[in-house]
């Protein structure tokens, strides 16, 4: 396998990949509280970041009083084995294979300030509420005011905060398989020691859900443009959907007005049971100057169908994980992204698809643009096809639009395939506008910028038109024409 990096002005270059060994210590706690002093002196402390430990603890000083209650214990569990995992788990540095082109060290250099509380007003916001369907609100981590009327959801359907959930059954079911996930790295162990609830999604057996669960995500607090201050929200969201259940997830991301610094942190977990189906639209647009890191893990049973369509552009590092297990036969997992750079960004994108089973089915377009001379856009793609996984039809294909000069992407589209009988392509393009593109136009008498603009556009509109809701499809085109617009400006 190889990992190979472009800049608008320099050839492919080649380098092999190197897989860092990980520690497996970790080390028993038996309270749920961490003193950094008495970890500092004991054996442990020779394996234990410092930095980490520090902002386990403020994370956990953050959180709200526990509840004796059985609705909380999935969460207490949750909260206790991120801790454990916290104390063997180095902040990420270059020289991690993982993040080899993400830089972190600015967020390590911030005053890092978990969230405590939702903002006290929410009057001052100028959010954008033009959507079709309402929406559960989150305020900073913290769900706080929800404009969805649950009671137009089909019977047995729950959709709500897992400290209010009454139902016994679908309360052992969520402990049963919350958190239930080996490859999480340290963010995905931040969140689950600071997330100050669960929201829950949960779709019965046979239940289609006509209209989008619609959550929204809205950054309040937040540092000044030079301050090191670092507002910290850890939302975490959970969906099961069981045996034939259908439902439709729309997850935007959004913030104030400006270009303030903050660090949303987010986990979305989704369990699709046999023949359930799950379609996924992700829009990211947050501050410019914010940090925007995000986990969705994805367990797919058989004949189960799982389709994203991701669009993302804001943070100065945004960040998706993307891991998706096909668990049975038959399974379709569809992944289709966009990122778009238009100043000083890193839009980077890990997934993983593995396949364990027969005839499973995975598709992949990741599509980017970089508009800036400092931005950067990362893809890591794996997809492993293993032993069992037999007549597998698996292809991913990435493409990336570089429009300045010393724009970068670093790509690593990656195959594994153990299985004999299957069918799998991938493939890797980078460029700038073609001319004879540019020249098809201006044969028809349209004007270069015209015709520029209309290929920049259109290039990003092949993933945007995959969004399932057309209300999104409209805010996400007006959003992504105005971010164009606003770097032909900057370049001009």
């Amino acid at each position: 396998m190889a990992a190979f990096a472009f800049t608008h002005q320099n050839l492919l270059q080649f380098t092999s990949i190197l897989t860092p060994s990980r520690s497996k210590l970790k080390p028993k706690r038996t309270k749920t509280k961490l003193s950094i002093q008495a970890i500092a002196t004991s054996p442990q402390a020779s394996f234990t970041d410092q930095f980490v430990l520090q902002l386990a603890d403020s994370l956990e000083d953050s959180l709200p009083s526990s509840s004796s209650s059985s609705s909380s214990l999935p969460l207490q569990k949750l909260r206790d084995n991120s801790s454990e995992t916290l104390l063997s788990t180095q902040w990420p540095s270059r020289k991690d294979e993982s993040f080899r082109f993400t830089d972190t060290s600015f967020i390590k250099n911030s005053d890092i300030k978990p969230i405590s509380h939702p903002p006290k007003s929410l009057t001052f916001l100028n959010v954008s509420r033009d959507t079709q369907f309402k929406s559960f609100d989150f305020f900073d981590g913290f769900h706080v005011d929800s404009s969805y009327d649950s009671s137009n959801l089909p019977d047995g359907v729950y959709v709500g905060s897992l400290l209010k959930l009454s139902s016994e059954r679908i309360l052992k079911r969520v402990c049963e398989l919350l958190g239930d996930f080996e490859w999480g790295d340290l963010f995905w162990s931040v969140n689950g020691l600071g997330a100050p609830d669960l929201m829950v999604v949960y779709v019965p057996e046979g239940c289609r859900i006509e209209n989008p669960i619609y959550l929204k995500y809205i950054s309040v607090e937040g540092g000044d443009e030079g301050s090191k201050k670092m507002p910290l929200s850890n939302p975490r969201v959970f969906v099961l959907v069981e045996k034939g259940g259908e439902v439709g997830i729309v997850e935007e991301f959004v913030g104030k007005e400006g270009s303030q610094y903050y660090w949303t942190n987010s986990v979305l977990e989704v369990v699709v049971e046999e023949g359930g189906k799950v379609r996924h639209s992700y829009v990211q647009k947050q501050s410019l100057s914010a940090v925007h890191i995000k986990w969705t893990s994805v367990r797919q049973e058989s004949t189960s169908t799982y389709e994203l369509v991701e669009i993302s552009t804001g943070g100065k590092l945004s960040r998706h994980n993307v891991h998706v297990q096909q668990v049975g036969s038959d399974t379709v997992t569809e992944l289709t992204t966009f990122h778009l750079c238009v100043g000083d960004q890193t839009q980077d994108l890990h997934s993983r698809i593995v396949l364990d089973h027969p005839r499973g089915y995975s598709q992949q377009l990741h599509k980017c643009i970089v508009g800036h001379s400092s931005g950067q856009a990362v893809f890591d793609g794996n997809v492993k096809v293993n032993r069992y996984a037999q007549q597998t039809d698996a292809g991913q294909l990435t493409r990336s639009l570089l429009l300045e000069p010393r724009a970068t992407v670093n790509l690593k589209p990656n195959l594994q395939i153990i299985a004999d009988d299957v069918k799998c392509s991938h493939g890797a393009a980078i460029s700038d506008l073609e001319d004879s593109q540019l020249f098809y136009f201006q044969a028809r008498g349209i004007d270069l910028e015209t015709a520029r603009k209309a290929l920049v556009f259109s290039f990003g509109a092949e993933v945007i038109d995959r969004l399932p809701y057309s209300f999104v499809q409209k805010q996400v085109k007006d959003h992504v024409k105005e971010l164009l617009q606003s770097t032909r400006k900057g370049s001009s």
